[in-house]
């Protein structure tokens, strides 16, 4: 009798805490597990920003939370796997400014960008910088860089993460400001294309810092410029673009949280709080600081605004620049 009269009140507890929205994540209640699919391979600036907060958001979320890397087809097999997932706050996905620009670039998705989604914060941005193979490109600045390629158009080649990324976008467009041509190398991510540029297999490419930092201390990997509208605190002693002759140009990078399409405010919110609290976490601070990512985490309402000007934004660009869908 005891037995019976202690499960009732376990099961009326549990029936209470999950109607006041206490517990929003139906299958943390079955694994204590939240997945974070990212659509970029390992190595990128994405992945190492989320390998990063991990312990941290785990902490928020009260569970453990595991990296899932599925970087198919430049991204797009991480996001159908995303937005076929449940949308019980168990399977997130951190991105970056790839998801808005896909639409642009792509015949066809096999979802709606924002619609199959559930936009849930823009957390910040990663500085972008051009780098060269110096064995294979003999320069050490953006002038030096342009002169080589207009001597030679459609000789030197450049990598990127997979056509239509924003790592593609960003090179096609300092081509286009410059007014210089270079051939592109599409990777199924960025780890395969930071490997071949460091074996010279692709002469130059642009990255996220995270991706490249350690590799221009050594030496191994040449910068040209950074992509931001200034000087980045984290590396100082690169110029911008627009320092070195294309007035105003920047290109910038940002990352975000999302989740599957129908979850209920209280997911958001839980989801939400999380990642305020693991970027405002002492640790996360310093390494998105070595990382040189500056952190300003929107609201949900203010990402799904973002997402959906961005969206407008970059098929502008994209038109610019005259790529083509794939």
């Amino acid at each position: 009798m005891a037995k019976s009269v202690r499960r009732r009140q376990l099961l009326a507890a549990g029936t209470a805490l999950a109607a006041s929205g206490a517990l929003p994540f139906a299958a943390l209640a079955q694994s204590g597990t939240v997945k974070f699919i990212l659509p970029n391979a390992t190595g990128s600036g994405v992945d190492a920003i989320t390998r990063a907060a991990a312990p941290a958001l785990g902490k928020a979320l009260g569970a453990s939370v595991v990296v899932d890397n599925q970087p198919g087809a430049g991204g797009i097999v991480g996001l159908q796997a995303l937005a076929r997932s449940a949308p019980d706050g168990s399977t997130l996905s951190m991105v970056s400014n790839n998801v808005v620009i896909f639409p642009s670039v792509m015949k066809s998705l096999p979802f709606d960008m924002p619609g199959d989604f559930t936009p849930i914060a823009v957390v910040g941005a990663t500085p972008m910088v051009m780098v060269v193979n110096p064995q294979k490109v003999a320069a050490s600045n953006a002038r030096e860089f342009f002169a080589l390629l207009k001597a030679k158009p459609n000789t030197y080649n450049f990598g990127s993460g997979g056509n239509g990324t924003i790592l593609h976008l960003a090179s096609e467009l300092v081509l286009d400001a410059a007014g210089v041509k270079a051939r592109h190398i599409p990777y199924k991510g960025v780890g395969p294309m930071v490997t071949d540029l460091l074996s010279g297999q692709i002469d130059f490419a642009t990255a996220a810092m995270p991706s490249v930092q350690a590799h221009i201390k050594s030496g191994a990997l040449r910068p040209i410029a950074m992509l931001t509208p200034q000087r980045a605190p984290v590396a100082p002693e690169i110029p911008t673009f627009a320092e070195q002759g294309l007035a105003n140009f920047a290109v910038e990078a940002w990352f975000a949280v999302i989740g599957p399409k129908g979850m209920s405010a209280a997911s958001v919110k839980k989801a939400h709080d999380a990642v305020v609290a693991a970027f405002d976490d002492a640790a996360v601070k310093d390494a998105m600081a070595k990382q040189g990512n500056p952190i300003h985490v929107g609201t949900p309402e203010q990402a799904q605004a973002a997402f959906r000007s961005e969206l407008a934004k970059y098929a502008a660009l994209v038109k610019k620049v005259g790529l083509e869908p794939q």
